[in-house]
């Protein structure tokens, strides 16, 4: 088998295993029906990429919903490029600025749906990202910083660490005072081919929320894109193979190090890791906390959201999760989210670091 139909064999593996992960979680109860089970599949965007020592890197992405309950293994190119086979619809919100999509007894079939990307044969409404979009906030920061604009604002660390909305208002507002928003950004985004990364409806006084004419339906990301954006950012990961190769990078290496730092001293381990809520009555483990989970997590009623760069003596990878498992299903009031959703991440980290150890024992 040559080199190429090996990664390629590998990458199916892991995404077959990704998507029996999935299916072998329960359906959450719902706090809004009453504690009642789930009967309709909720959207999973679930991408990991992983990088192995003297190998080609493998890389994955599997998305489920109500109307692919199954779910879909995205069809990748061979240099880790834009999804084929799925096309994402904009999640929305109504014209009281409420999200609508995941309320119990939507109709899907009423909802003015309209194209975010891409033109494949499977639909997937994209679920908005919830804070997990600071990510994106913070790196048009560092651009700025990198081109001179400003300087690096105090606000970035709250932003990340504890996901601050006030310190989010302050870095929207200094994106579009240094002319990186309201587009400059975006277009950076797509010319990078991560077209589903978006900051739209953004006010130049800082807002980002419904309320602001943004928020759900406006900033967009899903998770191949979120993955692909983090491995700009993993100075540890090979060069990004969509990418020409005389492709200037990113980031300066300085700057790309202190997202990276930043992102290692997170204190909201509550999605996809944990460890901020052991004691808790149900506590599961999920993946490594921080800072071998060098991450950014998002979650409101109705989303929950975590995206970052594993780093153990184990195993070397990227993973981002989007979904609409938000507050809403959380067993207590201190959680963010169900306890499937560490659980998955726990099974991500085992069926990655079990890879990477028959990859050495070769």
């Amino acid at each position: 088998m040559n080199a190429p139909a090996h990664a390629h064999a590998l990458s199916l593996s892991l995404a077959l295993e990704l998507q029996r992960a999935v299916l072998e979680l329960d359906l959450p109860a719902d706090n809004l029906q009453g504690g009642q089970p789930l009967v309709l599949m909720p959207a999973i965007d679930l991408a990991v990429v992983v990088f192995q020592p003297g190998g080609s890197p493998r890389w994955a992405n599997v998305l489920f919903s109500r109307e692919h309950p199954e779910g879909v293994l995205a069809d990748i190119s061979s240099n880790a490029g834009a999804l084929r086979n799925v096309r994402f619809d904009a999640d929305l919100q109504d014209s009281h600025r409420n999200s609508v999509a995941w309320l119990p007894g939507s109709n899907w079939s009423r909802l003015p749906w309209r194209r975010l990307h891409g033109d494949g044969a499977n639909r997937f409404v994209a679920p908005y990202p919830a804070s997990l979009l600071k990510l994106m906030v913070a790196v048009g920061v560092a651009l700025a910083v990198d081109q001179g604009l400003c300087e690096w604002p105090a606000a970035l660390a709250p932003m990340i660490t504890v996901s601050d909305n006030d310190a989010t208002d302050t870095c929207v507002a200094l994106l579009h005072r240094v002319g990186l928003l309201p587009r400059r950004l975006n277009e950076l985004f797509a010319r990078l081919g991560l077209h589903t990364l978006q900051l739209n409806g953004t006010t130049a006084g800082g807002g980002w929320r419904n309320g602001d004419g943004a928020g759900v339906g406006q900033i967009h990301m899903t998770a191949w894109d979120t993955v692909r954006l983090l491995w700009l950012l993993d100075a540890d990961a090979p060069p990004a193979p969509w990418l020409a190769a005389d492709l200037q990078p990113l980031l300066k290496p300085a700057s790309r190090d202190r997202l990276r730092a930043t992102l290692a001293a997170q204190t909201l381990d509550e999605i996809l890791s944990s460890g901020a809520l052991v004691g808790l009555p149900g506590w599961v483990p999920g993946l490594p906390d921080a800072p071998a989970f060098a991450h950014k997590t998002g979650s409101t009623e109705n989303y929950g959201s975590d995206a970052g760069i594993v780093k153990t003596p184990q195993a070397h990878y990227i993973v981002a999760l989007l979904s609409s498992l938000g507050s809403r299903y959380a067993p207590h009031e201190r959680c963010a989210t169900t306890w499937r959703l560490p659980a998955l991440g726990a099974a991500v980290h085992r069926i990655v670091s079990a890879g990477q150890r028959q990859t050495r024992m070769r």
